[in-house]
C-alpha cells in the first residue's frame, strides 16, 4: 500500500513513519521531514495537487493545529474531498465531548465545549458525510517514550520549578504512541468503517499521569505541583474497538512502568 501520512513531523506522525509496513510518503507543513512533501491542509488546491501527485491507496490524517479552525476542521474536510479512491483514517480527539461521569462509547455523538473540540467534531461530521467508508479514530492524551510528547515535556518543566500545575480533576485515558500508531495501521487495512475509540483502558488524572512519567524518568514526583482545577472527566470507552484489534491498548500505569 502507498500511504500518505499528514502531520508527519508530529509525535504520532513520526511513529507511523517508523512502524508502517507500507510505502509511506510523509506530508509536513513547516518542519521538514526527509523524503516528504510540503502540505498546507488549509489550501484545497495544495491538498489536491499533493494527493494527485502521490496517488495514495491510504491516508492517515493526523495534522491539526489546536487554535486554528482552518487547519483542524477545514483541512480535514479538504483531505476528505480530495481523497477519492484512498482509504481514509482521520485522527480525532476526546475533546469532541464534554465532561461527565460515564465514559463515552463509539456510537455517541459529539458534544464539544471548546473551540478545538468543536473543530474536531465538525471535521468528523463532514468526513462521514463525504467519505462514508472512512474511519474516525478518537483518541486521548498521547504519551511517548522519548520525552517528546507534551505531557512528558510539562513534567520536566514543572519538576524543574517552572510555573504551572497538573490538575487532579482532569481525567483522561492516555494512550502510548506506539499502541496508537499500531492500531491506526490495523484500522487502515481492516474493513472497519465509522467511529472508533483508540485510547487507553485506564482513566487517570493528569496529575497522576505526571507522577508516573516522573517516576519513569527518575524525577521526584513530589516536586510536581497540583491543583484540583475545574472538574473535567472525559473518558473514552474503547472496548468496542479493542475487540476488533490485535494491538493491545495498554493502561498508562503499564506502559510507563515498562519504559517502552
Amino acid at each position: 500500500m502507498r500511504l500518505l501520512v499528514t502531520g508527519a513531523a508530529g509525535l504520532l506522525g513520526r511513529e507511523l513513519l517508523r512502524t508502517a509496513d507500507h510505502e509511506v510518503v510523509p506530508a509536513y507543513h513547516s518542519q521538514v521531514v526527509p523524503g516528504g512533501v510540503q502540505f498546507d491542509v488549509r489550501r484545497r488546491d495544495v491538498v489536491r495537487e499533493v494527493i494527485r501527485s502521490v496517488r495514495p491507496d491510504g491516508i492517515i490524517h493526523t495534522a491539526y493545529k489546536r487554535d486554528d479552525w482552518a487547519a483542524t476542521a477545514d483541512g480535514a474536510v479538504n483531505v476528505a474531498l480530495e481523497a477519492d479512491g484512498a482509504r481514509l483514517v482521520f485522527v480525532s480527539s476526546d475533546a469532541v465531548f464534554g465532561p461527565r461521569e460515564a465514559a463515552y462509547t463509539e456510537h455517541e455523538l459529539p458534544c464539544p465545549i471548546t473551540p478545538y473540540g468543536a473543530a474536531k467534531a465538525a471535521a468528523e461530521t463532514a468526513i462521514l458525510a463525504i467519505r462514508p467508508g472512512a474511519v474516525i479514530a478518537r483518541t486521548s492524551i498521547i504519551v511517548g517514550s522519548d520525552g517528546r510528547s507534551g505531557e512528558e515535556q510539562r513534567v520536566r518543566r514543572f519538576a524543574a520549578g517552572e510555573p504551572g500545575v497538573f490538575y487532579t480533576g482532569n481525567i483522561r485515558c492516555p494512550v502510548h504512541v506506539s499502541d496508537l500508531a499500531s492500531a491506526l495501521l490495523e484500522l487502515l487495512v481492516s474493513d472497519v468503517i465509522g467511529v472508533t475509540h483508540v485510547a487507553g483502558p485506564q482513566a487517570i488524572s493528569r496529575f497522576d499521569l505526571g507522577r508516573l512519567i516522573a517516576l519513569r524518568d527518575g524525577l521526584d514526583p513530589q516536586a510536581l505541583p497540583s491543583a484540583p482545577g475545574t472538574p473535567s472527566n472525559i473518558r473514552l470507552d474503547s472496548r468496542g474497538t479493542q475487540d476488533v484489534l490485535q494491538t493491545r491498548l495498554r493502561p498508562a500505569s503499564e506502559f510507563l512502568l515498562s519504559r517502552r
